[in-house]
Formats: structure tokens, C-alpha cells, sequence
């Protein structure tokens, strides 16, 4: 049986049942009329002296004739419904859905059944028509004033044909029929029931108007706090920042330990919006804030390069939530990028402990899985740091996602290249299958970090400038060619493509962190390398780098106690072998020689083999 007509079936059921039955009869009023007698034996008349002739006179016959209330015709109106619809779904089946769809909203008006209008309104939204789809639904919402699946579906098909404004009183309708408990409920379901719509503004203005009594002051607390999320979605989706930090403050104003505007304003936040922040720390010190929502907060601090800042998070996460698997991941995996090895074994042991094996409740396997592959590959990267070639191996063979297994071949080529068979890593990392272009993507980015690692900048150059003809849009590979170019000495060529980035994309900060910085290096044209440096600053301003790279053109220009500033605070954000490099060597120049060994100290416990530190120990001829 097909599909239509397992639902033709089904919906023919259901109506047999609900339609009267033949043997009575029962009129709008709801009393009960009997049946009209029936002829016990022909009559004689005037014309018929014997009686016997079986059609009956015309007076006779109008005396005979069934009423509207006979059980005979009620049975045959209901054949015919049934007929009507039986037939519209085989309409329907058949590849005719406007003959169809007229003949299920015809049988929903004789019956005023539910389900005929639904399956008229379906069957023109199979077919692509919207208009008919929105008649059918409007037509059921007259007909049936209090249902709330009517003036959904009205809601619905208006959204789909994109009429924002039309929307306004079967929203405010949909509000009026829930009830209080499932409200606040509704109200979050709005932003994604609007996201698809293309004019967001209306539909911010539709959705704050439907609000309205939620919105001021008074409200129940749990609705209030809703709409105020709501409302603040509506307007982040309009591209109203201010309104939707504006939306988050009121929110939280309501209730302190409501996760949704602390959710909100994490979303937000971004150096251009320093506001955002208070709000997200404020949920977290109200009370037991939700452990995903901590870790999103030391997530968005490590996207900022404020390390310490997420250490700390994820330190109290831990000890808030010892049981939050994740926590103890991200913990792991930011001290292993920090060269906290023994600290990152131990927390990516603790959450191997938690998770393997098991899945979180709410949590997908697919995410479990990840996670697992995540761990594996951090303690692949710690055993390598300790020579452990044949752990690290182990490590990796547990590695099982597809996209973690670019990351565990690319560990497994860089395993092989130290023990001097870098074309072995190489194969390895090209016999990787690529079903996408960003699959490709990885392989190839892959292969050049393995022969940077390994000194092989000429290779890595060609193989980037292969990779950028192939796609010359592609920013971020312009990005790599430049910053590859620069390792060769080619520093026109840095140059030029570098200004080419910036040109096509004003708000590149690592543009203009990169030349600012490499000039500054060379000794060349300092003025115009702090205004890049600057313009860097005004797209990441909490940017621990690119402070670095100012502090650093600050001593170039012969301005120590600036660049000594700067240095120190970029150094206590960002704990960093690189900073360490410069921030001592300005404590050198200026005479401060125990504090510059000191850090010198750190950066080398952080990074024994950084270029730059090692390079400026050589060059200032120190010993540690």
C-alpha cells in the first residue's frame, strides 16, 4: 500500500466513526424527528379504482417523498462524503492536487471536520501552493475559532510565504490560547519560528508587539524573563546589538540566576562589546550557574587569548562540577597548549575516566566520540614532547572521527620526521581521503605545518602558492603565503600581499599585526609599524600578541617604560615564551638584568625551544 493511501485509509476511519449513523437521525437543535410512516397497502382512488397501479399520484407522491431528516438520506450524504474524500486522496495520489485539494476542502466544510481542513492544507503545501495552503487554514480558523492548531497552522504558512506583517494576529492569537504555564515556553520557541523570514526588523517589531504585556513591568517573573530573552534574539537577529544587550541587562535585572540572558550576553561577547561580559560573570556568581554555561565562558576567553583568565574558569568549573566530563577536557587541553604537561595528563586522565565508555545524559554519541578523540590526540602531543614515540603511536590508534584523523596522521608525520623520514610523513598525510573541499583544506595545511616544523620553508612556500592559485580568494591562505614568504626573506612579497589582504578585507587584524610587527623587527619605518599595530588593536584589543608587538615597536622607538608597560600586561594575560623573549630583553637594556633573567627563566619552563628566545639569549650572549 502506498504511502497517500495508508493515510487515506486512516483518515477515512476515523471519519466513518464520527459520522451519524443510518439508523437515526438527530437535526441541529438536537431533538429527535421521527421517521415518516410507510405505505401498509395501495389505496384506491378515483383514478385507480383497483388500486393496483404502482406509481402514485403526484399529491401521493409529495406525501411520500423522503425529508431531509430520513435516515436514507443522512446514510446517502454520508456515502457521498466519504465518496468525496476516498476520491480527493486518490486525487491526490494520482499527481492532481488542485482537484484533490478541492474536493478535501469541500468535504471539510459540509462536516467541519478538523482533520479534512489539516488535509486539505496539506496536500496544497506538498504541492508548492502556498495561497491554497493559507485559504484551507483560514478557512478551518473560521470555521473553528478556538483551535489552536488552526491558527498555528495560519501562523506557520504566512511565516513560509514570508508575510511578516500579516502574522501580527495569529501570533497574538497562538499567545492568548496557551496556557500560562507553557508560556514562557512559547516564547522562546519564537526566534527560531522566525528565523527564516528575510526581513528581520519586521519581524522584531511583530514579536516585541506580541509581547507587549510581558514586557513591562509587573509580569510574572518566569514570562517576563522570557520575553525579555525573546525579544533580546529578535533583535541580535535584526542586527540590533545595543538593543539586544539592552534586552539582557532587563532580563537579568528580573532574575540574577536565569540562565537565558547570561547565555545571551555570552553570545555578545566581543572586545567592541565590553558590556556583554558583566552579565555572563554576574549568572556565575549568583548561585550553581549551569557547568556548560562556565565553559562556554572559558571558551570565549581562550577565542580572546585571555589564557589565564579560562585557566582560572575551568579550575573552578572542575572543582564546582568534579563529575562535568567536558570540563576536564577543555582543562586538559588548554594546559597542554599552555606546555603544562603533567597538569594536562592528569586532567585529560580525569575526563577519560569520566567519559569512556559511558554517554552523558542529553549528550549525542557522535559528541562523546569527539570528545574521546579529542583526548586521545592530547595525550598523543604530550607523550611526543617526552620522546615517548611508541605511546604517542598508541594514542593515536585509538583516534576513530574522520576529522580527527587528519590531526593523528599529521602527529604520526611529524612522529616520523623526527626520526629523519619526513617524505614517509608526508605520504601519510596525503593518502588521507578528502570527500570535501575542506578536507582538502586540512591535508594541505597539514603538510605545510610539518615542513615548517622541520625547516623545509622553501617546500612549504611552494606548496602554499600551489594551493593559493587554486583558490585566490581564499584570505586565509593569502595569509599563510605572506607569513611563509617573510620566513624566506621575500619581505616585498610579505608585504604586497599582506596590503592586498587588508584591502579586500578591512577588519584582517593579523594583517596588520604581522607587517606592523615585521617591520618593527627589521628596524624599518617604526612610525608606520605602531599605525599598524594600532589598527590591529582596534579589531582585538585584549589581543596578548598583538600587545606584544606594540610593547616591542614601543623599545624600537626607544620608549622602554611604554614598552615595559605594555609588556608586562600582555606577559600576565598571556604567559608566552615570545613575550618572555622581548619583555627581557627591554628589562636588559633598561638595566634591569635580574628581572629580565627571571622571565627569561619562565619563558624557557614554558617553551625550551622557542626561536625567538633562544635566538635573543644567543644574541645578548646569557647564560640561565
Amino acid at each position: 500500500m502506498q504511502p497517500h493511501s495508508l493515510a487515506a485509509a486512516a483518515l477515512l476511519a476515523g471519519l466513518a466513526a464520527t459520522l451519524p449513523a443510518h439508523s437515526q437521525t438527530v437535526p441541529a437543535s438536537g431533538t429527535s424527528v421521527k421517521a415518516p410512516a410507510v405505505r401498509k397497502s395501495a389505496q384506491a382512488s378515483p383514478a385507480d379504482p383497483t388500486g393496483l397501479n404502482t406509481q402514485p399520484s403526484p399529491a401521493v407522491a409529495e406525501k411520500v417523498e423522503p425529508r431531509a431528516d430520513d435516515p436514507s438520506v443522512q446514510e446517502r450524504r454520508n456515502a457521498e462524503l466519504l465518496y468525496e474524500v476516498l476520491l480527493g486522496e486518490m486525487t491526490a495520489g494520482s499527481g492532481d492536487p488542485g482537484s484533490a485539494y478541492s474536493l478535501m476542502l469541500d468535504a471539510a466544510r459540509k462536516t467541519g471536520d478538523e482533520r479534512l481542513y489539516r488535509r486539505a492544507a496539506e496536500i496544497a503545501l506538498q504541492a508548492r501552493a502556498g495561497d491554497a495552503a493559507l485559504a484551507a487554514a483560514t478557512a478551518w480558523k473560521q470555521a473553528k475559532p478556538t483551535s489552536r492548531e488552526a491558527n498555528r497552522y495560519v501562523l506557520q504558512i504566512l511565516l513560509a510565504l514570508n508575510r511578516v506583517e500579516a502574522t501580527a494576529d495569529p501570533l497574538a492569537r497562538e499567545i492568548a490560547l496557551s496556557p500560562a504555564a507553557t508560556r514562557a515556553a512559547l516564547y522562546m520557541a519564537l526566534p527560531p519560528l522566525y528565523g527564516r523570514v528575510t526581513d528581520k526588523k519586521a519581524a522584531q517589531a511583530v514579536v516585541e508587539a506580541a509581547l507587549a504585556p510581558d514586557l513591562r513591568d509587573g509580569a510574572p517573573t518566569d514570562t517576563a524573563v522570557a520575553a525579555w530573552v525573546t525579544a533580546g534574539r529578535m533583535r541580535l537577529a535584526a542586527g540590533d546589538t545595543a538593543g539586544t544587550l539592552d534586552a539582557a541587562r532587563r532580563a537579568q535585572a528580573i532574575d540574577p540566576t536565569a540562565e537565558g540572558p547570561a547565555i545571551l550576553a555570552l553570545e555578545l561577547m566581543d572586545p567592541k562589546q565590553p558590556l556583554a561580559e558583566p552579565i555572563v560573570q554576574r549568572y556565575l556568581a549568583s548561585g550553581k550557574p549551569l557547568p556548560e554555561l562556565r565553559l562556554g565562558y572559558a571558551r570565549a576567553l581562550m577565542d580572546a587569548q585571555r589564557n589565564a583568565e579560562a585557566t582560572r574558569e575551568l579550575q573552578t568549573l572542575t572543582v564546582e562540577q568534579p563529575r562535568f566530563a567536558e570540563g576536564w577536557l577543555l582543562r586538559g587541553a588548554q594546559e597542554a597548549q599552555d606546555e603544562q604537561y603533567a597538569a594536562a595528563e592528569q586532567s585529560i586522565k580525569t575526563y577519560l575516566d569520566l567519559a569512556q565508555g559511558t554517554v552523558a545524559p542529553n549528550r549525542p554519541a557522535e559528541a562523546e566520540a569527539r570528545g574521546l578523540d579529542q583526548a586521545y590526540l592530547v595525550m598523543a602531543q604530550i607523550a611526543e614532547k617526552r620522546g615517548d614515540t611508541a605511546a604517542a603511536n598508541g594514542w593515536l590508534d585509538r583516534v576513530q572521527g574522520t576529522q580527527a584523523l587528519v590531526s593523528a596522521q599529521a602527529r604520526r608525520a611529524s612522529l616520523l620526521a623526527r626520526q629523519g623520514r619526513l617524505a614517509e610523513g608526508q605520504q601519510l598525510i596525503r593518502q588521507l581521503p578528502q570527500r570535501t573541499p575542506a578536507d582538502a583544506r586540512m591535508k594541505l595545511m597539514a603538510e605545510v605545518q610539518l615542513l615548517r616544523d622541520h625547516g623545509r620553508q622553501a617546500e612549504a612556500y611552494d606548496l602554499l602558492q600551489q594551493a593559493q592559485k587554486q583558490a585566490p580568494t581564499d584570505n586565509d591562505l593569502l595569509y599563510d603565503l605572506a607569513m611563509s614568504a617573510e620566513k624566506l626573506g621575500r619581505f616585498d612579497d610579505m608585504e604586497r600581499m599582506l596590503r592586498e589582504l587588508v584591502a579586500r578585507q578591512p577588519d584582517y587584524h593579523h594583517a596588520y599585526n604581522a607587517l606592523g610587527y615585521s617591520l618593527a623587527e627589521r628596524n624599518q619605518r617604526l612610525p608606520e609599524a605602531r599605525d599598524l599595530i594600532k589598527k590591529a588593536l582596534e579589531f582585538a584589543p585584549n589581543d596578548p600578541f598583538i600587545n606584544d608587538s606594540l610593547g616591542w615597536v614601543e623599545f624600537r622607538l626607544g620608549n622602554r617604560a611604554e614598552a615595559i608597560r605594555v609588556l608586562e600586561a600582555a606577559f600576565k594575560q598571556r604567559p608566552d615564551a615570545e613575550i618572555a623573549a622581548h619583555l627581557g630583553e627591554v628589562l636588559w637594556a633598561d638595566g634591569q638584568r635580574d628581572r629580565a633573567r627571571a622571565i627569561w627563566k619562565e619563558g624557557l619552563l614554558l617553551n625550551r625551544t622557542n626561536d625567538t628566545l633562544q635566538q635573543t639569549l644567543q644574541r645578548l650572549k646569557v647564560r640561565l
